[in-house]
């Protein structure tokens, strides 16, 4: 077991994908853009904001601009009450670990208020000891900065840290901080690239993180 586990949240620890599909596609129509499939927009889930739209379709940084203000009014409108679950095991596994003496974070993609909102109303806060969002860093996913900033906060080295994440964009990240990194299949990746972006081990179920 490692001291120090650095979460993501969307596709990990929460099922956010209908919702943030949807909230992708209601964008591009709103901005009168190409529209695009479930699976093309749910590949772009785990980077900025911003760079969501900008990867999955060629447009300038205005529109990359208006497609994040876009965004961000029309998920505040579809985030409902009980929209997003959280994903089997995760719960009851996080305790465990923290009943265990672990330090458990998350390092997300997402911003901080959205991010805060759902550990608070998923019933996570109670274990969960640090949060980084995109807004708190210079660079995110596949950078390391969020890990670093984990590391450094908690004062534990990165040898006894794990990153776990269901898409390339955190495996990544963690080989860049040089910390062990845990890909999960029941998210937005596919085992095959999380092996390719070089995890060290990959799981089927959240439960696996105790064994």
């Amino acid at each position: 077991m490692k001291k120090l586990y650095i979460l993501d949240f969307d596709g990990t620890l929460g099922d956010t994908r209908q919702l943030i599909v949807n909230t992708m596609q209601q964008t591009l129509q709103a901005l009168s853009l190409p529209s695009r499939t479930d699976d093309e927009c749910a590949a772009m889930i785990g980077l900025p904001l911003k760079q969501t739209f900008t990867h999955l379709i060629p447009m300038d940084d205005e529109m990359g601009e208006r497609c994040q203000q876009t965004y961000n009014e029309l998920f505040l409108r579809n985030n409902k009450a009980g929209c997003v679950p959280l994903f089997p095991h995760v719960v009851s596994t996080i305790r465990q670990l923290h009943a265990r003496g672990a330090v458990m974070t998350i390092a997300s993609s997402r911003g901080r208020d959205s991010l805060q909102a759902f550990v608070d109303d998923l019933g996570l806060g109670p274990y969960i000891s640090y949060i980084v969002s995109a807004w708190d860093v210079k660079n995110a996913k596949p950078a390391p900065d969020m890990v670093l900033d984990i590391l450094s906060h908690t004062g534990i080295p990165a040898s006894e840290a794990i990153v776990v994440g269901d898409t390339s964009y955190d495996i990544l990240m963690a080989k860049a901080a040089s910390v062990t990194a845990c890909g999960v299949t029941y998210g937005n990746g596919r085992r095959e690239e999380l092996v390719e972006a070089g995890a060290d081990w990959v799981i089927d179920d959240f439960a696996d993180l105790c064994s």
